[in-house]
């Protein structure tokens, strides 16, 4: 008789499982950097698209539709249309995304105030402007996003709902900007709220697809 084979009796090895790497918190400075970075690109997209006379959504695009109907500075009226909301964000998010947030506002404002006299474009066709405005706008709120900061306003709403009820700050966000870039039809010819409406779609969709609940843990 054969012996058995020690092969075909051996037991097969468990598979290794690998464990997922706990998240690291950020460090002040790469929370300051984050801050930093994602308002220089969010204050980029909103020189373009105030290039081609566009909009955009959240609380930056009712501080538009003003700022076309009154004359008044965009960054002040960024600044004060978001007062009411720390409240918000204070109670249900909690002091250091509501710190995070203010400093990223402030710091908005400041850029947007600044930009004119350090950034000056030419001709720009609304298309482009649309595209590449919200894209940048979409990053830079991205990586406002995974450092626990916002831009206030709408911002904090969608964030709270994600959080809260698992609703996409993506989707939340879209739909709250359609409503204010139908707003501002009163301010705005029909032709570049079209084009608006590509902006934010650009924006959001940037939002959608890259901010998941579960798929990156901010800390």
């Amino acid at each position: 008789m054969n012996a058995p084979s020690s092969v075909s009796a051996a037991t097969p090895a468990a598979a290794p499982t690998l464990s997922a790497p706990a998240n690291l918190p950020h460090s002040l400075v790469e929370d300051a950097a984050a801050l930093f970075t994602g308002c220089v690109l969010i204050s980029v997209g909103i020189a373009l698209c105030a290039g081609a006379q566009l909009l955009t959504g959240g609380v930056v695009g009712l501080a538009f539709v003003l700022h076309y109907a009154t004359d008044l500075p965009l960054g002040p009226l960024f600044f004060a249309l978001n007062l009411p909301f720390y409240w918000l964000a204070w109670q249900k998010m909690g002091r250091t995304f509501t710190l995070k947030t203010f400093a990223a506002v402030l710091l908005l404002s400041l850029l947007t105030t600044l930009q004119p006299r350090l950034m000056h474009l030419g001709e720009l066709h609304p298309l482009y402007a649309a595209i590449a405005g919200g894209l940048l706008m979409g990053v830079g709120m991205l990586v406002l996003f995974r450092h626990r900061g916002s831009l206030g306003g709408i911002g904090i709403a969608a964030l709270y709902l994600q959080e809260r009820y698992g609703w996409r700050a993506g989707k939340v966000q879209m739909a709250l900007d359609c409503v204010i870039l139908l707003l501002a039809c009163v301010t705005v010819s029909p032709e570049n709220v079209l084009w608006s409406i590509v902006a934010a779609v650009t924006l959001n969709l940037a939002l959608t697809m890259n901010h998941r609940p579960g798929r990156y843990q901010v800390v």
